[in-house]
């Protein structure tokens, strides 16, 4: 009997740790159900707001969006108006600190100096401090006419552009294609 009473502590000891790590294994299965359930709500949210990598219209311009008549000027002193795009234009728009847009400025000022029509035809948006972004001016301006600093702003919101780098096709005071990769633009094309 004495050996009996000496294993029943034994018993009570694993019986506690059986249960004991039963709830554990119980608060972990609900915890993970709970990560995967905000997981698909996340991913949903994302769906939402956009399809293919390429934002929407709360963060970019749709395509058929209508921008108006602009009254800003280059960092050359040229005028920027409804007249600037009469002509298929390709209008970038890069952010002071966005290291997107650091990542595809050398591209982009590649795809750009290829671009049927030169600098007349490419437009590119850059908001910043000037002393920021002065790197960035240097590198767009032989290949666009850039618009930068206080100028930036009215064509921004103009535009409607929340996300940087956002990259569009106008003609006429209207948005033809956007996205946040130039490379799935068209080039603009003659008239």
């Amino acid at each position: 009997m004495r050996g009996a009473r000496r294993e029943y502590p034994n018993m009570v000891f694993i019986s506690v740790a059986v249960i004991l790590v039963g709830a554990l294994c119980l608060l972990d299965l609900l915890l993970t159900f709970g990560v995967i359930r905000r997981l698909r709500a996340h991913t949903a949210e994302l769906e939402r707001l956009g399809r293919n990598g390429v934002w929407t219209a709360d963060l970019m311009p749709s395509p058929g969006h209508e921008f108006g008549d602009l009254a800003v000027s280059t960092v050359d002193g040229e005028p920027v108006s409804s007249e600037t795009f009469a002509e298929e234009t390709l209008v970038a728009f890069f952010a002071q600190g966005c290291s997107a847009c650091e990542d595809k400025l050398p591209e982009f000022v590649s795809h750009a100096g290829a671009v049927l029509g030169g600098r007349d035809r490419v437009l590119a948006v850059v908001s910043g401090e000037p002393a920021q972004i002065a790197e960035t001016i240097d590198a767009l301006a032989p290949v666009a006419r850039v618009v930068a600093g206080q100028q930036a702003a009215p064509v921004i919101d103009a535009f409607g552009v929340r996300a940087f780098p956002t990259f569009s096709l106008v003609k006429a005071g209207t948005v033809l294609a956007v996205d946040n990769d130039f490379a799935r633009l068209s080039a603009p094309s003659r008239a």
